[in-house]
């Protein structure tokens, strides 16, 4: 899994159109829109499929301990496909970011969830210290 964890002041991601992929979930709102946040960019790997499970205890753990030191409540994980990896199929990255955001909660931590298979809008207000944007790659071994 890759992921790019930038700390926001500010994330407004608006559903525009159906995206490329064959699973597309459901949404109540197009409109998820949060403050003082963690936001997690997420690419699921065909390398995850193997161990997703881990994948996802490994993330949690990482981002948990992150959020902690931040001082951050708050969330979000997003679909991003466009991290350069070989993307897993589109029902394993659903199980792994779930299994995140359900590992987040079980944390203290307010997880919520962007649908996945859309195409959206997204206003971002990032931070600028030194701990703001990191890039990891998360592996199940």
């Amino acid at each position: 899994m890759r992921v790019l964890i930038w700390h926001v002041d500010r994330f407004v991601c608006t559903i525009t159109e159906r995206g490329r992929s064959p699973i597309v979930e459901d949404y109540t709102d197009p409109v998820t829109s949060v403050s003082e946040a963690l936001l997690l960019l997420v690419s699921v790997e065909k390398g995850d499929e193997a161990h997703p499970d881990s994948v996802a205890r490994k993330a949690v753990e990482e981002i948990a301990a992150h959020a902690q030191q931040l001082k951050v409540s708050t969330v979000v994980v997003h679909p991003f496909a466009h991290l350069f990896g070989e993307l897993s199929r589109p029902r394993t990255a659903i199980q792994v970011m779930d299994a995140v955001a359900a590992g987040l909660r079980a944390h203290g931590l307010t997880a919520i969830r962007t649908p996945f298979g859309w195409f959206n809008e997204l206003d971002i207000k990032a931070k600028g210290h030194p701990l703001s944007r990191l890039a990891r790659v998360i592996t199940g071994e």
